[in-house]
């Protein structure tokens, strides 16, 4: 255990399993309370269960404004004031051509990773301000929300919206000492990417294995990605070492977003076309 979020309490949505599981643990690790606010009941249960003390379970499906404002509560009540939110939740979704996708799924895509992050910044913000003690934000974004060919239209619109939400918070609530940044994962081994699409799980895992194939080959640092990649750069957004940053995106992706765009990105898109084509197979 070390000592960067002694006395220090965060709300992470999306806790109960991959990036966000890997960051409630480190944040435990270094002294922080915790609220874990996910919809997976089980799996937030049992994390918190392990945790003690040190943490908390809340149910919350963060695109409703009445739970992500319980959560805030929740931090309050529990252990008596609100320093970092953290808004990491997401979920998988099978993947929209722009010629194809439907407005419902766009919907459900802005909701679900743009409304819950501007709610989250919302709730938190009032706490902070109504403390005096200043907060940090922080939201997950995505590769797909910096560059091209990483994501459909939904998701990538959806991503790049959060930068501009960090942007606004980082201008308007500067003054009371609130910071608003991001972290843009690249290809992480989560729940999300295992269950993406709808795939069966021999084609998930088929799926996966290009990936990795791919990052060998192509992506610097010749590996994917795991939720603790995410964490300790979250670590370091929470605590006081990143007292002086707000308003920036930290892209965490291998170095793979420094790779021109007829290598990595374009092997990419041929995977994900392929993941694509499997999912429509296996709708209809």
């Amino acid at each position: 255990m070390t000592n960067l979020l002694i006395d220090k309490v965060a709300v992470i949505t999306g806790g109960a399993s991959g990036i966000g599981q890997a960051t409630v643990e480190a944040f435990v690790d270094n002294g922080a309370k915790v609220v874990i606010g996910d919809i997976q009941d089980d799996l937030g249960k049992a994390l918190a269960d392990k945790l003690g003390d040190s943490a908390v379970y809340v149910h919350a499906d963060v695109t409703d404004e009445t739970d992500v404002e319980n959560l805030v509560a929740t931090a309050v009540k529990t252990y008596g004031k609100l320093d970092v939110m953290f808004n990491n939740a997401g979920a998988p979704s099978a993947p929209a051509p722009i010629t194809e996708f439907s407005v419902e799924y766009l919907d459900k895509a802005l909701s679900l990773f743009v409304r819950s992050v501007a709610l989250g910044h919302k709730y938190s913000a009032r706490q902070f301000k109504s403390q005096g003690t200043g907060g940090s934000i922080i939201s997950t974004s995505s590769l797909a929300g910096l560059q091209g060919g990483w994501g459909d239209i939904g998701y990538s619109s959806a991503k790049a919206a959060v930068l501009g939400i960090a942007r606004v918070a980082t201008v308007e609530l500067g003054k009371f000492g609130i910071r608003s940044n991001v972290i843009a994962p690249g290809i992480i081994m989560t729940p999300i990417f295992t269950r993406y699409a709808g795939l069966s799980e021999e084609d998930s895992e088929k799926f996966l294995a290009r990936l990795e194939e791919l990052t060998q080959d192509e992506q610097p640092l010749g590996r994917t990605g795991v939720p603790a990649d995410i964490a300790g750069p979250a670590l370091f957004l929470a605590s006081d070492l990143s007292a002086f940053v707000s308003g920036v995106t930290i892209p965490v992706d291998g170095g793979s977003s420094s790779v021109t765009f007829n290598t990595f990105d374009q092997k990419f898109g041929e995977v994900a076309a392929e993941l694509e084509a499997g999912w429509v197979s296996a709708r209809n």
